[in-house]
């Protein structure tokens, strides 16, 4: 199945991934929902990157399934809607789309709706717009029925601790987590949250943990003197987190058709969704603490090589949950691999300009984005450097079972 796979899309893939860039950037109905659905799920609701990109990958895994069954180039993620090839793609993405956001967040049917109505309003009348919208309806019921009581929204929260080692609530908001419920959510594709465990923080009184120690101490510190502007620069454009990669896709969705960008979105979401699923998990397991609680009480770790400093500060506000693995590289390291993966080659020029930051970076492979965010989060003074790389190989390794498991193609046309 790999060979036929690498015989009929990766060359294909490959090509595409340089004419993506070439292609003055463009929307389709698969974009279009994805700016209405991070609008809606980010900028209206608010939700954190973890919640949002479960939330994100019940959409387009809907979207993937309802033009897939129309176009039957690949295996489908749930369901097969009995579909016709000549109904309307782009009604059944929409409607997935629509239907999924509604259940969602109810309260914003009236919005929702009027986007909808634009979106159908492009789509010429007749049995090909009818087909199509039932298709997108059948793909977002089978989406909201399989993942009903999947765990989100739990009461689960991390349990703090007191002893050396031990996460504990950090400033500047001294809080425990209020979606630390995504650890315990349903895998959407992996086998189990726990399935890709990663190795775990550094032994406290080792010299690996002394220099990580010391290296974000140094390089992480608000003040630092030691990092250099482009570091901070890196720490601040990565703290907008997954929100980057998305912007990406979209730029390099540009040259292609409906149907692949449905597949496209679909993958990026719903690995990055399990690789931020069992990093949680991990965070929980190892309930390890922050850099800045490491700092500030270096004087009872029992390892004479680590100095406390009582006032220090790191460059990016620490989040609310355990340090270990960093989150932004499971979910970064998913994503890359990702696009990787879909466009057969690690290897594209692309830029992005951060939101936070408000620089623009540059890059000429994918696998480049995971070098920088492993060092922005030192650079950031909130992950020790092990948790960024072991967070990255847990995001990868969710890619690679997702490259083996899900959205395989069903023949060569």
């Amino acid at each position: 199945m790999r060979s036929q796979r690498t015989r009929c899309v990766g060359l294909l893939m490959a090509v595409a991934a340089i004419l993506a860039l070439a292609v003055p950037a463009r929307a389709d109905t698969v974009v279009d929902w994805n700016v209405h659905a991070t609008n809606m799920l980010i900028v209206t609701a608010g939700q954190s990157p973890p919640v949002s990109t479960l939330h994100l990958a019940m959409v387009h895994g809907a979207v993937y399934d309802a033009v897939n069954a129309i176009d039957r180039r690949y295996q489908p993620y749930l369901a097969s809607p009995p579909a016709r090839r000549w109904y309307s793609k782009d009604a059944a993405a929409a409607t997935a789309a629509h239907h999924v956001l509604v259940g969602l967040q109810p309260t914003q049917q009236t919005a929702l709706d009027a986007l909808y109505a634009e979106s159908l309003a492009g789509i010429p009348s007749g049995h090909a717009k009818e087909g199509g919208i039932a298709v997108g309806a059948a793909a977002a019921q089978a989406m909201l029925a399989a993942r009903a009581d999947d765990g989100r929204f739990g009461p689960f929260r991390f349990t703090p601790g007191t002893e050396p080692g031990q996460w504990r609530p950090t400033l500047p908001m001294m809080v425990n987590d209020p979606n630390a419920w995504v650890a315990q959510v349903r895998p959407f594709l992996i086998e189990s949250a726990s399935q890709f465990r990663t190795r775990g923080p550094r032994a406290l009184e080792s010299r690996k943990y002394a220099r990580e120690f010391n290296e974000v101490k140094s390089l992480g510190s608000l003040d630092s003197a030691t990092r250099t502007m482009d570091q901070t620069d890196m720490a601040r454009f990565w703290a907008e987190g997954p929100a980057i990669f998305t912007r990406v896709t979209r730029d390099l969705a540009a040259a292609h058709p409906v149907e692949d960008n449905a597949r496209l979105f679909a993958m990026l979401y719903l690995t990055g969704a399990d690789a931020l699923i069992g990093c949680w998990d991990d965070k929980a397991y190892w309930s390890w603490w922050r850099p800045i609680t490491a700092i500030r009480e270096a004087d009872g770790d029992g390892d004479p090589a680590t100095e406390a400093d009582p006032d220090w500060l790191p460059l990016i506000n620490t989040p609310p949950y355990p340090e270990h693995p960093a989150g932004l590289a499971c979910v970064s390291s998913a994503m890359a691999k990702t696009l990787s993966d879909f466009f057969g080659t690690d290897r594209a020029e692309f830029s992005a300009t951060g939101a936070n930051s408000g620089t623009t970076r540059s890059f000429t492979r994918f696998s480049q984005t995971i070098e920088e965010v492993i060092d922005a989060r030192v650079y950031s003074g909130i992950h020790f450097r092990s948790a960024d790389v072991q967070g990255a190989r847990l995001g990868e390794q969710v890619a690679r079972y997702r490259d083996k498991h899900y959205f395989r193609p069903v023949r060569c046309r």
